[in-house]
């Protein structure tokens, strides 16, 4: 194997390459070149220079909500129903209204897969079927002008097995390249004891990857063949054969990849989400997932991105989100498991009490800054909130409130906010992942501007199975719809710092009410969300002496805000004690004055 256990930690790494060097030192099967090679690569691995410009967007904008955007199932502009950039180009004023402060574009760099897009062929490109650089160029001004931000996935960790590097590496072992993955002439006999995932990470060349069952996270990874010759390579790839490691021991390796960030972020991006950075670094068999130095590389990442003004990072990190989350590693990850609590005590039932106490408890023990969500693109997840509160729209919206005004960036899945179901009897991921629902029919009108569903042809996977009642088109039609729910909650967020960017104080579960206050500066919310079926007296013991709340919200979850209702008013006594009646299934949103 081509990686050693070494001691290297955060502390001792003044730069990547500094730390890649000492990484080689310890490497003895193959050699690890520090320069990159004499000969033409395949690809473009120029160097890049920082240039910084000026950022469009306002201090603190990576505080609102984002929206997660799988680019081929958003909008298609012209017709070959796949979605594109300037499709998304299209849709930024539906964002803007819906209240989006940023947008999570998934991969939408050159792929093989040609689907999710994380088996990249090329950093520096665009996936041909989603359009050019200068769309790309185009969408970040058009959505700098309505004061949102872009951030993109960059899929670190690995490459595709199709990307002309690996080609070039795998087909000669004397290969310049052959050292920018991670390799082994062991018999598999000798890797017994590697199991990521129920299977090995070591295959030989051309293996091929069978077909995603439904309702799998990622492809079942085949047991390598044993009656290969004796001594033939095999490389590591943790998420399966088409997708082999980079070696991040190789200081030309990790100077590819901040060259391929800045690349992006000269022309105006505002950040990265940073796909798998636990998986790095493998040291054996035992220490393969979240080792110090994935930790430590990573954090040199993000600080290469944030020498950038008003940049974002965000890291998916399943394994330690809350240690990811530190300044020093990423300053977000996204909180996983807090969205199984969330939507546990939304939906009411045995057990809710006790998921309702751990949402309470959560922003007491984990960074504020962390990523929220209901739901993703990966099943592993979850399934879409609409399957998984079977269409009860009260309850969804009791979910979608908690995690909205609760800290943390929230990330809204794309058709999150109408009710868009997921698409049953599609393999592995894919029932996640379906045209957005813009109207009752996906496809528009052959050759009508601004037709309004997702392709004016035939698009690339079948429709929700509720786009007939819930698109944006109807949904926006519709006071009490999901989409106006979300639209007031990000209003609130919008408009009420305390609830983008304000301390978490003051939180108490209640059986199935939970009501907690958020603080910035001199501003104080206090929410109350009951997910019982009954009203509730709730107690308040912990407000400030003689507080009068005024209401900003307050309705059954199922039914919209009155239209012209006063606000309501109530005082707290001389020792900050206060009882409110929280009706059945409900929000509440007061202004502490």
């Amino acid at each position: 194997m081509t990686r050693r256990p070494n001691a290297l930690t955060a502390a001792k790494l003044p730069t990547v390459v500094a730390m890649c060097a000492a990484m080689a030192a310890g490497l003895s099967m193959t050699a690890v070149r520090a320069a990159p090679p004499a000969v033409a690569a395949p690809v473009d691995l120029s160097p890049v220079k920082e240039v910084h410009g000026r950022s469009a967007l306002p201090d603190g904008w990576q505080h609102g909500a984002f929206i997660e955007i799988f680019v081929r199932g958003f909008q298609d502009s012209d017709g070959d129903g796949i979605g594109d950039l300037r499709g998304v180009t299209r849709r930024l004023d539906y964002l803007k209204d819906l209240g989006i402060k940023g947008i999570w574009l998934m991969p939408i760099t050159a792929s093989a897969d040609r689907d999710h897009g994380y088996a990249t062929t090329d950093y520096r490109a665009i996936e041909p079927q989603y359009g050019t650089l200068a769309d790309f160029d185009e969408l970040i001004r058009e959505a700098h002008k309505r004061g949102i931000g872009v951030v993109m996935d960059y899929v670190i960790n690995h490459s595709a097995r199709e990307h002309p590097l690996f080609n070039a590496a795998a087909a000669d072992p004397a290969s310049p390249w052959r050292d920018w993955f991670v390799w082994t002439s062991q018999p598999l006999s000798a890797l017994k004891d590697w199991d990521i995932w129920g299977k090995t990470p070591w295959y030989l060349p051309g293996e091929e990857v069978p077909d995603l069952p439904e309702g799998a996270s990622a492809p079942p990874k085949p047991e390598s063949t044993a009656q290969s010759p004796a001594g033939s390579p095999r490389y590591f790839a943790v998420f399966g054969p088409h997708m082999p490691d980079f070696n991040m021991r190789n200081p030309a390796v990790v100077k590819y990849h901040e060259d391929s960030l800045r690349f992006w972020l000269n022309r105006g991006l505002d950040g990265y989400r940073l796909d798998a950075v636990p998986h790095l670094f493998e040291n054996s068999a035992t220490d393969w997932n979240d080792q110090p130095e994935s930790r430590a590389l990573t954090g040199e990442f993000t600080r290469q991105i944030k020498r950038y003004p008003h940049r974002f990072v965000v890291c998916e990190a399943t394994a330690e989100p809350k240690v990811y989350t530190r300044d020093e590693i990423c300053g977000s990850a996204f909180a996983f498991g807090l969205e199984r609590a969330v939507i546990a005590a939304a939906r009411g039932g045995d057990g809710s009490a006790e998921a309702v106490d751990k949402v309470a408890r959560f922003f007491t023990e984990a960074p504020l800054s962390m990523a929220t969500m209901l739901s993703n693109h990966d099943i592993f997840a979850g399934k879409r909130a609409w399957d998984q509160f079977e269409g009860d729209e009260a309850r969804y919206k009791l979910a979608a409130a908690t995690y909205l005004l609760l800290p943390g960036t929230p990330f809204i899945y794309y058709g999150e906010e109408i009710g868009q179901a997921g698409v049953a009897g599609l393999p592995g991921d894919a029932p996640l992942r379906a045209p957005m629902s813009w109207a009752a029919e996906a496809v528009g009108a052959a050759g009508a501007a601004g037709a309004a569903g997702f392709s004016t042809g035939s698009p690339f996977r079948p429709a929700s199975p509720n786009i007939a009642t819930h698109n944006a088109q109807a949904q926006a039609a519709d006071p009490g719809s999901l989409l106006n729910f979300y639209k007031t909650m990000l209003a609130l967020r919008n408009s009420q710092p305390a609830i983008a960017r304000g301390r978490y104080e003051g939180p108490l579960a209640q059986g199935q009410v939970l009501s907690f206050q958020r603080a910035y500066k001199d501003q104080r919310v206090l929410v109350v969300i009951n997910y019982g079926r009954d009203p509730v007296e709730v107690a308040l013991p912990r407000l400030p002496a003689k507080a009068r709340l005024l209401a900003l919200h307050s309705s059954p979850a199922g039914t919209p805000a009155p239209a012209a209702a006063p606000p309501r008013t109530v005082t707290a006594d001389s020792q900050g004690r206060l009882t409110l009646t929280a009706a059945p299934l409900s929000v509440q949103v007061f202004r502490v004055r």
